[in-house]
């Protein structure tokens, strides 16, 4: 990264940071989409498995991984300071936090999933197929939180093509993986849906392992000599991770367990309903990895001018983030809407799942915009390290607002299941406009702290 003077050099730096970071975002995503879409191809049971399978590991995954990525802001900041020795103990305390989460979520699974599973009452082959499914990618949960911590460091230091490239080429391996596990190709057992779960985990190790070495023998990464000298646990260091990262990470769960809370009273219709619900769903989470990738580059850049106290540059970066991610928002939200029976038909051979799909979809528009403007002003705030109060906006929203009229217009209207997606359409909107008026607010107090300093 570097120091910017004009709107078009910011526009440059985004664009820059951004497109490696949707390369590895959309690279993430497809390990879901193959599991998906072939789960769909193998059988409609399967991949409803697969739906309620990651509508649990979802909200969890996001969630923690939310507290992990505060590293990206909290080193960016150091970075834009030029303390380099700070930059190192953050990312070995995140490194630590990565190995203390995993094993309080293997633990959890071990003990409780089987009986969420129960509680749900699902369908014997679609309860079957969810908890083998989350048994095989629980192997995957600590290689991919270490990932990630180590992805937030290289990110931090505006290197993003870095993880595109280990993305790229972890890509076919799950490609593969996930035919021979699901289908039983090769002479390997024909697991169905949750051949997937396995092919991912497996995925992340190589991925996992890939990063070590960059981060170890690469320049500029080696030379902060992150895993060095990983003896003495620090808990001020992994408080002061917390404290970002804990806000972070609930706004993220609170998100992310709002859309699982849908697929689960969505799981009471039709394998045909939870299948379309869920094959939309992955439809639009697919185009959501563009204003993900947005925020992402957003709080690095933003953090970054703020540790190097250029405050009107940070304000600059967070409304051109906003603005770029509504736009292609918009634009992807129309395409699906105009080619929503054809986008649908890639995931199931199905009539009725493609049908039911494309009705689903015609709200796309509305709620892509509305999920782009929100996620990318939390974005902002995040480098302002701005989050508490971000966090309560989230809450508010998604569980105030989507989940209660989505419920209500489901369950009390002749809307049926589509009253979900209107319900999640108007609180992602309500999110994205609170959370906007609080960006407002924090970049006028930054503007006054500056005014005292230059006086």
């Amino acid at each position: 990264m570097h120091q910017t003077n004009s709107t078009m050099e910011k526009i440059k730096q985004i664009t820059v940071l951004l497109l490696p970071i949707l390369i590895t975002q959309l690279g993430m995503f497809s390990m879901v989409f193959f599991n998906t879409i072939m789960s769909g191809k193998y059988n409609s049971a399967d991949l409803a498995g697969v739906a309620i399978g990651t509508s649990i590991w979802n909200p969890i995954f996001t969630g923690l991984s939310g507290i992990l990525i505060a590293v990206s802001p909290l080193a960016a900041q150091k970075f834009g300071e030029k303390k380099k020795d700070d930059v190192a103990s953050i990312v070995k305390n995140g490194v630590y936090l990565a190995i203390i989460i995993a094993l309080i979520v293997l633990t959890a699974g071990s003990l409780f999933l089987n009986e969420l599973l129960l509680f749900m009452n699902l369908e014997q082959h679609v309860h079957q197929t969810a908890y083998h499914y989350l048994i095989g990618l629980s192997f995957g949960i600590l290689p991919l939180f270490l990932f990630n911590v180590l992805r937030s460091f290289i990110y931090a230091l505006g290197k993003t093509r870095v993880i595109m490239v280990v993305l790229l080429l972890a890509l076919p391996i799950n490609l593969v993986l996930n035919y021979v596990f699901i289908f039983g190709a090769f002479g390997f057992p024909e697991l169905g849906g949750a051949g997937g779960g396995y092919a991912t985990a497996i995925t992340y190790w190589f991925i996992l392992a890939m990063t070590l070495f960059i981060v170890i023998k690469q320049e500029p990464f080696s030379q902060f000599r992150i895993l060095k000298n990983m003896s003495g646990f620090d808990p001020k260091g992994c408080a002061e991770i917390l404290k970002i990262g804990v806000p972070m990470g609930l706004s993220t769960f609170f998100e992310t367990s709002m859309f699982a809370a849908v697929t689960i009273l969505i799981s009471k219709f039709s394998i045909t309903t939870i299948a379309s619900y869920q094959t939309a769903l992955n439809i639009v989470s697919f185009l959501y990895m563009i204003p993900i990738s947005v925020s992402m580059a957003l709080t690095v850049l933003v953090g970054y001018e703020v540790g190097a106290k250029q405050y009107k540059d940070a304000r600059i970066y967070s409304w051109l983030g906003i603005s770029m991610a509504m736009l292609v928002a918009f634009f992807t939200g129309l395409l699906v809407v105009l080619f929503r029976e054809q986008v649908a038909g890639l995931y199931s051979n199905e009539p009725a799942v493609i049908a039911l799909t494309g009705s689903f979809l015609i709200y796309a528009l509305f709620f892509q915009v509305s999920d782009a403007l929100q996620v990318t002003a939390l974005a902002a705030l995040r480098g302002y390290k701005d989050v508490n109060i971000a966090f309560v906006i989230t809450l508010i929203a998604y569980w105030g607002i989507c989940l209660p009229l989505g419920y209500y217009l489901s369950h009390f209207t002749e809307m049926g299941a589509t009253g979900y997606w209107i319900g999640l359409t108007v609180g992602l909107l309500a999110a994205g406009i609170a959370l906007m008026g609080r960006l407002l607010l924090i970049q006028k107090r930054f503007k006054i702290r500056a005014s005292i300093s230059n006086a």
